[in-house]
């Protein structure tokens, strides 16, 4: 079984922020492979249940507030006896180009607080998909930045990508994480030349 975790913050007041990019992704799989409604569950948090392909794979939005991510994704981890391995986190990314995705198992949590929180709970070894939302170019930027909507521009290349990460999810639990990244790329449009 495989478990699926979208960051954001709960509310409609963040629901476009691109801090909020990782529920975007976890709704369009839910959407896409005909997951059940999302439900209130025990974990603080919203679940999703479904398959791809031929796994069971449990979606959840923890409803915590970014910041506290890991107190819904051990309870749930736990509850279902999903190792770390197993266990996939979609978030934004600050030092992608906006549209860029990248995989990786384990690292730092590179200043991100839902990914901070996850590690303190979890531990390092679960699976990241980092989906760029682009830099401010200030760090003092940074907190406004990532709680504002997407811009008019951005929705350009995320009305393609959050698509694609749902029709491509199969890739992830085929553990063909450099296939998905792959099929993810070659379907982006080019970037601008800066």
């Amino acid at each position: 079984m495989w478990l699926f975790i979208g960051l954001g913050n709960p509310g409609d007041k963040y629901a476009h922020n691109r801090h909020n990019i990782g529920f975007m992704a976890v709704d369009e799989i839910a959407h896409r492979h005909n997951f059940s409604d999302w439900k209130k569950g025990k974990f603080k948090g919203l679940i999703a249940e479904g398959k791809i392909g031929e796994e069971k794979v449990l979606l959840l939005k923890p409803q915590t507030y970014m910041n506290d991510s890991g107190l819904s994704v051990l309870p749930a981890a736990s509850f279902y006896k999903i190792s770390p391995e197993n266990i996939i986190v979609f978030h934004d990314e600050l030092d992608l180009d906006p549209g860029k995705i990248r995989i990786k198992q384990g690292g730092g949590a590179g200043g991100h607080n839902g990914l901070r929180s996850i590690d303190s709970h979890l531990g390092k070894n679960y699976w990241r998909v980092r989906m760029g939302i682009g830099h401010p170019g200030d760090k003092d930027k940074v907190h406004s930045y990532v709680l504002k909507d997407f811009s008019k521009e951005d929705k350009k290349w995320l009305e393609k990508l959050i698509p694609e990460i749902g029709y491509e999810a199969e890739y992830l639990i085929k553990q063909d994480m450099s296939g998905f990244m792959n099929k993810i790329v070659l379907s982006m449009p080019p970037s601008k030349p800066k």
